[in-house]
């Protein structure tokens, strides 16, 4: 199985490269071109001379195609495992420079983009650097090359980001010697670790974080201690770091920022996107607007296994990339906010006297002239429901089993529960579209390709029209919506998985608690919906 993060979606998307902005918004514009592979189109390049104005710095990630082994099975020398990986980052230094031009102070690159993936533990060994500790040792390797042996790779990450000038993170497999005294040591007597780097603007080694939650990475270990690696910037202050699967854990991910002043991340993946909850422009938009943060998102870019989707998040706007058509990399830049603005405040855009969240709020107040039932709700003579009570189904879902009930007619209020989570959606629609959609709950452990406990409430267009095909995998879709979808969540920890027609991106117009349930309400959408889920993860649960 391919790499670190999850098994295949192939979706069948065009190419997309895309901004996402509440209107309200002035976080950050495009400073790169933006190439729209399948429309044969060039988004023109939005540039200012004054890059580097107070309160803003520029940053870019880069989606790369990398050049692999051709069996990476097999044993090979050190040296022709160096040859391949200067292919790589032959790449890499091509778009650093690149970068430099366009004022980019800190730049990101995905998991695996150097040596690939698919080893075994001993045919990997070739392709590791020796990581010294930066904790216990100050190196800059493009200036000291002959301090350490077999630091070639890491010599051309700091050379690069000197001659750039700017932060650079990479990912590359590292090693580190282990004597049989050590109760963690194992029997070829080294560690050997998937690892993100960081380098200053002058080439020094920063940091370095080990992945953590590995997933199917027999070649490597985890680290018997967990790293929560902060590292300080002059234009962004704290900074943490963590690697594709480790988004879903606790460990280091939510950890680091318990810590008030990170409030940017950068984030090294290898994901293969699965719909229709996890895609990585997904999950990697809903982290950045769950906690209010700046996200950085570099992901390989293999779409033959379903992985592509890069961006550069914001809570409130966000720049993004997935194409499953193009063989190419990838370059985004953008100028983001030291200090991201987030969710907050955006009741009073709309009011609360919307009449849609005026029936919201009574709903959950049990407002004696709302007439309730499982199904439908009637909060005055006005306002006329025609629900019949929709039957209750099961289907499978990312794996899991959800209970569903469908979304029909042109508006309604719906209930639908499993354990202990009950999932509510009031809907308006401003015409009907020839689609099944249906409102789903799953409170679970999730025990397919890793084992976490969620609580899901997703509001999905399906497959087709029969209630088996609830939960497949489409990216396409024409139904608009203006809603509000909220549950009885047991946990704090709840990301606002929002996803429209083409694999685009929308921002929530407003989230929250309220008397006791966690909401999500959207109206206004700009294309077809094909997911809104609150994916809740309980992590002590695990």
């Amino acid at each position: 199985m391919p790499s670190s993060c999850f098994p295949l979606a192939l979706l069948h998307s065009r190419c997309m490269v895309c901004i996402m902005s509440r209107a309200s918004s002035q976080l950050a514009f495009f400073l790169c071109g933006c190439y729209m592979a399948a429309l044969g189109v060039h988004a023109g390049e939005h540039y200012v001379a004054d890059h580097h104005k107070a309160g803003y710095y520029v940053a870019a990630v880069y989606e790369h195609q990398s050049i692999l082994s051709p069996n990476p099975l097999a044993l090979t020398s050190r040296k022709e495992a160096l040859e391949l990986m200067n292919q790589n980052l032959d790449i890499y230094e091509q778009q650093v420079m690149t970068a430099a031009q366009k004022g980019v102070q800190i730049i990101v690159f995905p998991e695996d983009g150097i040596h690939g993936f698919n080893f075994t533990r001993t045919s990997i060994y070739p392709f590791l650097d020796f990581m010294p500790s930066p904790q216990l040792v100050k190196w800059n390797p493009c200036l000291e090359p002959q301090r350490f042996n077999d630091t070639e790779v890491l010599q051309r990450l700091s050379c690069m980001a000197l001659k750039g000038e700017m932060f650079l993170v990479a990912n590359l497999g590292t090693k580190q010697p282990c004597h049989s005294s050590d109760p963690g040591c194992p029997n070829d007597g080294r560690y050997q670790f998937n690892t993100d780097v960081v380098f200053s603007s002058n080439g020094t080694l920063v940091d370095r974080y080990r992945k953590h939650n590995l997933y199917f990475e027999a070649a490597v270990d985890a680290p018997l201690k967990v790293d929560h690696i902060i590292f300080d910037t002059p234009f962004a202050g704290k900074v943490g770091i963590f690697t594709c699967f480790d988004i879903l854990f606790f460990n280091p991910a939510i950890q680091l920022l318990r810590d008030s002043e990170v409030k940017h991340i950068v984030y090294p993946a290898a994901w293969m996107n699965q719909l229709p909850l996890l895609a990585a422009i997904q999950i990697q938009s809903a982290f950045a607007i769950a906690f209010g943060i700046n996200f950085l998102a570099a992901n390989i870019h293999h779409p033959s296994l379903g992985m592509t989707g890069s961006g550069i998040y914001t809570p409130l706007k966000s720049f993004w990339h997935h194409d499953m058509e193009s063989s190419k990399g990838h370059l985004i830049i953008a100028q983001v906010a030291r200090n991201p603005q987030g969710l907050v405040g955006t009741e009073n855009a709309t009011g609360k006297m919307d009449p849609s969240h005026s029936k919201f709020l009574k709903i959950l107040a049990g407002d004696p002239y709302c007439e309730k039932d499982a199904q439908e709700v009637h909060c005055d003579a006005a306002t006329k429901w025609n629900m019949n009570a929709p039957p209750t189904f099961y289907s499978e879902m990312m794996y899991d089993n959800f209970t569903l009930v469908p979304v029909w007619g042109k508006e309604g209020y719906l209930r639908v529960c499993a354990n202990g989570l009950c999932c509510y959606l009031l809907y308006q629609r401003p015409t009907l579209s020839k689609e099944l959609y249906a409102l789903g709950v799953f409170d679970g452990l999730h025990t397919v390709h890793g084992t976490y406990y969620v609580q899901v409430c997703a509001l999905v267009k399906c497959g087709g029209l029969g209630f088996d095909t609830c939960g497949q995998e489409i990216t396409e879709a024409t139904g608009i919506f203006e809603f509000h979808l909220w549950g009885n969540f047991s946990t704090s920890y709840i990301f606002p998985l929002f996803l429209t027609s083409g694999m685009t991106l929308e921002t929530p117009d407003q989230l929250g608690w309220e008397n006791g349930h966690y909401f999500l309400r959207k109206s206004r959408l700009s294309s077809g919906l094909v997911t809104a889920a609150l994916y809740g993860r309980l992590y002590e649960r695990d």
